[in-house]
């Protein structure tokens, strides 16, 4: 199996399981299928923006992974097929992670390769590398991937003045958590920029990268997921430790030519590798949490 026959196929967190037949009315052009996503959700960070208030239970739909639950939840929420645009206050409540997972497992569920990706995006605020997911897809035409943030509606665009195309990201636009790594490693960027509210630094930078990591090797986490070194103090980190994370930095930073080393060393290396039980930090508090999906792949 090649790299693009690997993201060809759904993983355990893009499997639809018996909600894959709702993708089946969805517009097959990636410009249309990301305004209907955007018409099933909404982001939390943007609900003021929208003028939308929702009840303090309703933000629990944030710790739904798989794209299976989200789906059996935006059924309740709605029941109509998914080209119904919802209302604002009938949308799952997501973020830029979920957007993306649910257009990579759609693209995955009609063959077309596709992976979503954890890193930093430079057009949220100045002079900043905002924590940031978005899905690549392989472009057959262009013969490339090609990167596509689904979060951003005509909204979104003009508030943050995005003048690039948002079905095509510009390179030097989104930075993969294994590029934002080799940068601050090798002095060329400052990891304080890098971050959300006031979480920044190179820890921080370590984590996206390695949530990146899995998310190469088709499990997609929470963005307060963690575990192996994602959940290890810097001062803890070992010598051992830094020379693999900056050889996985280089095999990650970009279009990741070099699969199959990248999934020896994911499967092979537990520091790398998403277990059964990982430690999820929520708005209650670190809690342990079983990943059912994981319960029958191999390696985990």
């Amino acid at each position: 199996m090649n790299v693009i026959e690997y993201f060809a196929t759904p993983g355990a967190m893009t499997l639809p399981g018996s909600y894959a037949t709702l993708f089946d009315c969805l517009p097959g052009e990636i410009g249309s299928l990301c305004r209907a996503i955007q018409g099933l959700m909404i982001h939390v960070h943007w609900l003021e923006r929208y003028g939308v208030q929702l009840p303090k239970p309703r933000f629990d739909e944030l710790q739904l992974r798989s794209v299976a639950a989200k789906l059996a939840r935006i059924g309740e929420l709605d029941p109509r097929p998914l080209t119904e645009v919802r209302a604002m206050d009938r949308r799952l409540i997501g973020n830029c992670r979920d957007f993306s997972v649910m257009l990579a497992s759609i693209l995955r569920y009609r063959g077309t390769p596709a992976r979503a990706r954890c890193g930093f995006a430079r057009y949220f605020l100045p002079d900043h590398y905002e924590d940031h997911w978005v899905c690549e897809y392989w472009n057959a035409e262009l013969q490339r991937w090609t990167t596509v943030d689904s979060q951003l509606d005509d909204l979104q665009r003009r508030v943050l003045a995005v003048e690039f195309d948002p079905l095509d990201v510009p390179r030097d636009q989104f930075l993969p958590g294994g590029e934002a790594w080799r940068l601050c490693r090798a002095g060329l960027a400052d990891p304080d920029k890098f971050g959300i509210f006031d979480m920044h630094g190179l820890w921080f930078v370590r984590g996206n990268f390695v949530r990146d990591v899995a998310s190469l090797n088709k499990i997609e986490l929470l963005p307060w997921d963690c575990w192996g070194l994602v959940d290890v103090r810097e001062e803890d980190l070992s010598a051992a430790d830094l020379a693999l994370l900056d050889r996985t930095a280089e095999l990650t930073r970009g279009d990741v030519s070099e699969w199959e080393t990248v999934r020896q060393l994911y499967e092979s290396d537990e520091r790398l590798r998403v277990p059964r039980v990982i430690r999820s930090y929520t708005d209650a508090g670190a809690q342990e949490v079983r990943l059912p999906e994981l319960e029958h792949t191999s390696g985990h």
